[in-house]
């Protein structure tokens, strides 16, 4: 059995009582990459010295895609964390229809997307993509399901790829969280297979109560098998909390995603 897909873990989930650099550091002692939500709250130069390999990171601190003082703020903060991400060496920094408050819970709510809202947040990403080709950097756009996050805008996956596909630049991929399409959709292969030409990164946590691989209804070994075939070789990160002891939490998604 080989490890097909690059492993990562979200370090604010994971062992909640230590320093944000010392999780970093256990995660690359066991040969995962490193997650992060909002870098405000972490001290980078001791993030930096831990030489750990940052996958992702939220990419913005502020704003939202569908309105024009919502795009302008979410352009000036995504450029901002673009910074940010270039002197950690994130690969991937993620954004969503609008900015999340406490809990999670959208701070700009809307139960019904306009013909006009669809297309501002089409002409705020391609903004993103541009200047994501100037920075260098790559940009994910985040599904969410409406269950923890009610009122998200472009939060269901069918969303969120009828958004990537239409931009369609190098600069914006898919982050495809599986926890929030279980919830939101289901059928989670044939989500795969629709979102494989656009995903940058596939995120995993089983359902119920967000924890790793086995601990819910699942079956991610199904999943990481489908995903091997239609050929997606790329990451995966565990954005769970631990059932129990954090590395018994790993070393179980490290078992469902070995083929």
């Amino acid at each position: 059995m080989t490890q097909h897909f690059s492993l990562a873990a979200c370090a604010e989930m994971l062992w909640q009582d230590k320093p944000i650099d010392w999780r970093a550091s256990r995660l690359k002692e066991m040969g995962f990459g490193v997650g992060l939500w909002n870098w405000p709250a972490h001290d980078l130069d001791a993030l930096e010295r831990t030489g750990a390999t940052f996958t992702i990171m939220n990419g913005y601190l502020e704003g939202r895609l569908a309105d024009d003082d919502g795009a302008q703020m979410l352009l000036r903060s995504a450029r901002e964390t673009a910074q940010v991400g270039k002197r950690l060496g994130v690969q991937r920094l993620n954004l969503h229809g609008t900015g999340l408050g406490d809990g999670g819970i959208p701070i700009w709510q809307h139960d019904v997307v306009t013909g006009a809202m669809w297309l501002k947040a089409r002409d705020t990403l391609n903004r993103i993509c541009d200047m994501a080709e100037e920075e260098g950097v790559v940009f994910t756009l985040e599904n969410l399901n409406l269950l923890d996050h009610p009122g998200c805008p472009f939060g269901s996956t069918g969303d969120v790829l009828a958004l990537v596909s239409a931009v369609d630049r190098p600069q914006l991929r898919i982050n495809l969280d599986l926890y929030h399409t279980q919830i939101g959709e289901g059928d989670l292969v044939r989500w795969c297979k629709k979102c494989l030409p656009w995903i940058g990164e596939v995120q995993v946590a089983d359902n119920p109560g967000r924890c790793e691989p086995g601990t819910g209804e699942i079956n991610y070994a199904g999943v990481a098998k489908a995903l091997k075939e239609m050929g997606y070789a790329g990451p995966v990160g565990m954005e769970a909390f631990a059932a129990d002891d954090p590395e018994a939490a790993l070393e179980a998604f490290r078992a469902a995603f070995t083929l």
